[in-house]
């Protein structure tokens, strides 16, 4: 009886390693491909559906695995653009906790096998209202720290204040349909009780 329930336990495993992969590449690909480019004085940033895989890597994945997900899609796209990449251990850390916030909140208590609507909204605007802090946050203290007056990092990261809450919105209202109607595919094709146990 404990070689079978082992045996489940580790395709289980597989089975979430293998989509925290695919989840990863799907972070990846809508970072790099469904993006608007926007040229800063300070920088850049972008207009992205990047953010909204990483939610919806959360809300599928759990905490730890969505945040994986979330972490290295986007770690690897920092690598390949020149603009991001001596960021990118920041970006891994930033993107990880956006899964890890919304797999925290949309599996607690019975999120992990039956899907509720209210908490995984709850999940996914947590999730992208944490980044939001972190990215504005580290945005706001380079700015400090390479001379600029409080006031005046403040005006410069305006800009970014309204691309950030533009991602965070098209991650809420995009992921959380997404997440229920591939649950319901999982459900379909017998593979949700692999991934939600």
């Amino acid at each position: 009886m404990s070689t079978i329930h082992s045996q489940n336990r580790k395709h289980a495993t597989i089975f979430q390693v293998a989509l925290t992969g695919m989840m990863a590449a799907l972070v990846f690909v809508a970072t790099m491909f469904i993006k608007v480019d926007i040229p800063l004085p300070t920088g850049k940033t972008m207009l992205s559906l990047g953010n909204t895989m990483c939610v919806l890597s959360g809300l599928l994945l759990g905490p730890i695995y969505g945040g994986l997900a979330g972490g290295l899609g986007s770690f690897c796209y920092d690598l390949l653009d020149p603009v991001f990449i001596s960021g990118a251990p920041i970006t891994f850390l930033f993107k990880f906790a956006i899964g890890f916030v919304c797999g925290l909140i949309a599996y607690a208590g019975r999120g992990k096998t039956e899907f509720v609507l209210t908490r995984n909204i709850v999940a996914a605007v947590c999730g992208a209202v944490a980044y939001m802090i972190l990215y504005l946050g580290k945005s706001y203290f380079e700015l400090i720290i390479s001379g600029s007056a409080a006031q005046a990092a403040l005006v410069a990261i305006v800009p970014k204040i309204a691309a950030s809450s533009l991602n965070a919105l098209a991650a809420v209202v995009i992921a959380v349909p997404l997440a229920l109607a591939v649950r319901k595919a999982l459900q379909r094709a017998h593979l949700s009780q692999k991934l939600f146990g």
